[in-house]
Order: structure tokens, then sequence, then C-alpha cells
């Protein structure tokens, strides 16, 4: 039984077409046709690694990722694959620069450090509370997903398939994050959380929603 449904949730739902928000707004000429296709490759990516994964009895990609190394996966897939439909914007090509995507042809080499210009891509399983490691004014777009994690099967929580549940996207101001605090023995790297003013503007203007 456990196997059959491990083998089922190698298949990633399906991103649904009307649960896109017509009525978002999205900068640089992004469209929301440009955020499917992005959506879709990813779920088409997914579905055939674990499906290969699991022919060789290795555990699916959520499942042997850390929680945070996966999410890292989603949003880096996503942050790739926008440019390819959207010709306003690229990938920022500066190592570790921000934000994730920047308007085609405004720096140099597409590469720029650090700016207000451009887009910072997040995915998370979290529907709130969403981090970075500094209070940004920039344009922040959410990945919401639910997916397995690498306890679930400690914890006799049965396999899944991964979904996409939620896209929001708005344009943040430092004001709209809160520093989030750690303890003298924590090794936590200190982070900024979305505060409920950002989370406000961000779910206002959802571009993706099943529920």
């Amino acid at each position: 039984m456990v196997d059959a449904l491990e083998r089922l949730a190698c298949t990633p739902i399906p991103v649904q077409d009307g649960s896109f928000n017509p009525q978002a707004i999205l900068p640089y000429g992004c469209q929301i046709a440009h955020i499917a296709a992005a959506m879709r490759e990813f779920v088409e990516f997914l579905g055939y690694i674990n499906t290969q994964l699991h022919s060789k009895q290795i555990a699916r990609l959520e499942t042997l990722l850390m929680p945070a190394n996966f999410s890292s996966v989603v949003g880096e897939f996503i942050a790739n694959a926008i440019p390819k439909h959207c010709a306003g914007l690229v990938k920022n090509q500066y190592h570790n620069g921000h934000p994730d995507l920047i308007p085609s042809g405004l720096y140099p080499d597409d590469a720029v450090q650090h700016s207000s210009e451009g887009i910072e891509i997040k995915a998370s399983r979290y529907p709130s509370g969403w981090q970075g490691h500094n209070p940004e004014a920039v344009w922040l777009m959410v990945f919401v997903f639910e997916s397995n994690r690498p306890t679930d099967r400690a914890r006799q929580i049965e396999p899944r398939p991964f979904e996409f549940k939620a896209v929001f996207g708005a344009r943040l101001e430092q004001s709209d994050w809160t520093y989030s605090g750690r303890s003298e023995s924590s090794r936590r790297t200190i982070t900024a959380s979305v505060n409920r003013a950002g989370y406000d503007k961000l779910t206002a203007n959802w571009v993706y929603r099943t529920a």
C-alpha cells in the first residue's frame, strides 16, 4: 500500500488553469502566462526526476533533501524559468546577487550585487511568515507549495505528491519586514520576516491560489 502511494506521489499535482488571478498586477512585462509556464516546467521536471529516482528505489527529491534545500531548488528553478518566457526579465548573473530577477539590459552583463529593481523569488511550504536575510525594498514573489519532508516516513505521514498551492507578489518596502530575533545559544542566521503589512500586500495581489 505504501509503495503504491509512493509511486503515485512521484507525479506532482498539475497546475490548475482556473486558479490564476487575471487581475493580478505584475511588473517588468511579466504576465500570468509566464508564471504559469515556469510552474508547469517545474512540475514536469520534478515528475521526471522522481519517477527516475523511484525506478532505482531512491527517495523522491523532496524527501531526499533537507526542507530548506528543496525549497531553494524550487525557487532557483522558477527564477531560471521565468526569463525564458518573459523578455523583460533576466536572471541576475551576480553570484548571490539580489534580487533574483532584474530588468533585461538595465545593468552591465545583467549582473548587480544589490538593487531595488527586479523580483526576488521565494519558495516556501508555509502560507505566511516568509523570511529573507534583510529587510528589502523590492518586488517579492512567493511560491507556496505542499510536499512531503524527509521526516514524514518516520512520523507515519503518507506519501503525497508535490503541489503548488499559491503564488503571491507585491512591491514591499523595508517597513514591511521585521527582524526575527534569536536566543544567545542559537547558531541560526539572523533573518527578517514579512510582517502583517507586507503579508496583506502580498495576499491582496495573489497570482495563483487553489483554495
